[in-house]
């Protein structure tokens, strides 16, 4: 039976709709505007500490990142040397010293946990856990949630807490199941063609263990990537997820994975303030985004280690 003259014209604009619509390109950008174009700064693992040159090390580097000029900054971890094992006299002078180094840059700074920012958490710190600041509180209280989203430009940005805490007061590398879920509803209201770009502190997708020396035996807990990185990945699927930016091994490295760039930025602090990490010196990377489409860049500030490893 042939449709009427009001079904035929249902049928021919159903058809021209999806006609078009398997015309558009992977991504494309049917409403809104175009994503633009402009700079920021990925930063990573100062390890703040008033020794080994590192409060000048940053100053250094944090008034490189600010004669760039970028639209914002984002911090990838471990802001400070050390909260997660030691009691709160010592955890109050790294922080107070970030945080006083960190306003030379005078652009907004979107900020990761890294698993040294969490307070008191090694048995041997004497921190209770019922303190008020145990824990993720204390990096909570000065700088909000662990993990969020935020737009610029028509790019969705979102930033994940790989920082997973322990019963036995120890931590692995995990992004647990409330921050999948929010992660599942973040990136479908962000919607299949706007481009994201992703924060976290420990990687997810690294070739670091095929070249660096990393012991990992007798180790109970995963500490050098996302444990369950397979669960996260499954949720960029169908997303215009451009790349992932990540730190924690304090090495430059780009790993390219299902279209996604895997971006491991070196450390500001290089080897712990011990010169370069692996032949990454101390530096930072700029991210150059595009009319949606991203390059990056590594640029190193011209700090001089004070004592190199033994």
């Amino acid at each position: 039976m042939s449709p009427g003259p009001i079904d035929r014209r249902r049928f021919l604009k159903t058809a021209a709709a999806a006609g078009a619509a398997a015309a558009l390109p992977p991504f494309a950008f049917p409403t809104g505007p175009a994503p633009g174009s402009f700079d920021f700064v990925f930063f990573t693992d100062t390890h703040i500490q008033p020794e080994l040159g590192a409060a000048n090390g940053c100053d250094m580097c944090f008034r490189k990142i600010a004669s760039l000029e970028p639209e914002f900054a984002l911090m990838g971890g471990d802001l400070v040397f050390d909260a997660f094992g030691v009691g709160l006299p010592r955890a109050d002078l790294v922080y107070n010293l970030y945080r006083k180094t960190e306003r030379l840059i005078p652009v907004p700074i979107h900020r990761a946990i890294g698993n040294h920012d969490a307070f008191g958490v090694l048995t041997g710190s004497g921190v209770l856990p019922t303190d008020p600041r145990y824990g993720k509180k204390m990096f909570e209280d000065l700088y909000g949630r662990t993990y969020y989203s935020f737009d610029h430009k028509g790019y969705h940005f979102f930033v994940l807490d790989s920082i997973h805490l322990t019963r036995d007061r120890l931590w692995e590398g995990r992004i647990d199941d409330d921050q999948l879920n929010w992660l599942a509803a973040d990136l479908k209201a962000a919607g299949p063609g706007t481009p994201i770009i992703g924060v976290v502190h420990c990687p997810m997708v690294t070739a670091f263990a095929t070249y660096a020396q990393v012991i990992s035996a007798g180790r109970e807990y995963n500490t050098l990537t996302v444990a369950n990185t397979p669960d996260v990945l499954d949720l960029f699927e169908g997303c215009n997820v451009l790349a992932v930016l990540q730190g924690h091994t304090h090495i430059n490295e780009n790993v390219s994975y299902k279209g996604t760039q895997y971006i491991t930025s070196g450390a500001v602090c290089g080897d712990w303030w011990h010169g370069p990490r692996l032949g990454t010196p101390e530096g930072f990377t700029v991210i150059s985004l595009r009319e949606g489409r991203l390059t990056s860049r590594y640029e190193t500030y011209g700090f001089h280690a004070l004592a190199s490893r033994k």
